[in-house]
């Protein structure tokens, strides 16, 4: 087991995390921009820490797809943070939210016992239409950002799948039965009551959206099997088997391990360690694992010392393959299920995860236990975080 890394005042720790449901594009969420999603997670978590408003050092915020214009800064005002507190969005794609995190618990690490808040928001309902400018003035619309140049193909994320699942050999029965238990896993989470603790419900309209509205009750194996290639004639990669986007923030409170005592915090996840790495573009879906493969050898931790993993199931064929490389066995991953069930909202996502695992380490009272989250990311990145779940 990993001992304290840093000093109390200079050791991260997650004290608080929550999230909005995760919907559907053009869903229930439809009508509420990123900073609206991400504004009520922000005061929710202020709510449940002994800390005022204006003792926030800054807002840390993941976003992919959005307009620009610092949504972070936009939200934590909409959110009733006095004008003294600053915000900062991060874009590192798919792994946004990740990345926000670990940049907050690495700006505690660098001393002086600060308090952020760090996670990640997307609202792919509202995104705005992209457009470069022609020669003539006119736009020119396109679908997705560049990600790689040219020559190195510059893969959709479907088609990346796909080869992922060609070079390291995931087959597409592995492919559909993965999924299917993504979504029975989140269903049976649900009804549990699991997820209860970590929902901070909103007001759509003249209603409330308090659920998830992904997972499907009807799918079994038959349905998976008729679902035809999604992105290569003759693959293996369906819309059965691949998420669906998705709008939904998610955030945490971080903070020094000094602090959290101050403030009467019952309990953590430190950070251990944390990095990101980079892959080859064509297999962009297995970053997650070069990351984490890294990240687990700095802290001198063996994959199958980490008892809880959340990864991003963008591609049930790139979980299937980082899962493999790692020799982590899938059935011990995302055991209330995961994005294939749930949706991806891209910069929210990672910030998911890590909400996910401090729910799931409380539920379980799974003190001295690691968890480790994985996000892979366009361009051929992925981003990995090792934390430890500790009663203070």
């Amino acid at each position: 087991m990993p001992a304290e890394l840093l000093p109390p005042d200079r050791q991260p720790v997650i004290i608080s995390a929550l999230r909005t449901p995760v919907c559907r594009t053009n869903g229930a969420l439809r009508a509420l921009h990123a900073y609206e999603l991400l504004a009520p997670v922000l005061r929710e978590l202020l709510a449940g820490v002994d800390v005022g408003a204006g003792e926030v050092s800054d807002v840390v915020m993941g976003n992919a797809v959005g307009g620009g214009g610092n949504v972070a800064r936009l939200a934590l005002l909409e959110a009733g943070l006095p004008v003294t507190v600053p915000g900062i969005t991060v874009d590192r794609q798919c792994g946004s939210g990740l990345d926000a995190i670990v940049l907050a618990a690495r700006l505690v690490a660098a001393g002086g016992n600060p308090l952020y808040l760090a996670g990640g928001v997307e609202s792919t309902s509202t995104a705005p239409l992209r457009a470069h400018r022609n020669h003539d003035g006119g736009p020119e619309f396109y679908r997705r950002a560049q990600f790689v140049p040219d020559s190195y193909g510059d893969p959709d994320m479907g088609v990346a799948a796909e080869t992922v699942a060609r070079k390291f050999g995931v087959s597409r029965e592995r492919q559909d039965a993965f999924a299917l238990r993504s979504h029975r896993l989140a269903l049976a989470a649900s009804e549990a009551g699991y997820l209860d603790g970590e929902l901070v419900p909103l007001g759509v309209g003249a209603g409330t959206v308090a659920a998830d509205d992904g997972p499907r009750r009807g799918l079994n194996g038959a349905v998976m099997s008729r679902f035809p290639p999604a992105f290569v004639d003759g693959g293996t990669v369906t819309a059965g088997n691949s998420c669906f986007d998705a709008d939904a923030a998610s955030a945490v409170v971080v903070t020094s391990l000094e602090r959290a005592r101050d403030l009467g915090a019952a309990d953590a996840l430190l950070l251990v360690g944390a990095g990101t790495a980079g892959v080859e573009p064509d297999v962009l879906g297995v970053g997650a694992a070069a990351a984490a493969r890294n990240v687990l050898t700095a802290a001198g931790v063996a994959a199958d010392e980490v008892e809880l993993v959340e990864f991003n199931e963008a591609f049930a064929s790139q979980t299937l393959a980082c899962l493999d490389e790692l020799g982590i066995d899938s059935e011990q991953v995302n055991l209330d299920g995961g994005a294939l069930a749930l949706g991806h909202a891209y910069g929210a996502s990672g910030a998911v995860l890590v909400t996910r695992l401090l729910a799931q380490a409380r539920r379980d009272e799974m003190a001295g236990s690691l968890g480790l989250a994985m996000i892979s990311s366009a361009g051929g990145m992925g981003t990995a975080a090792l934390l430890e779940y500790r009663r203070l």
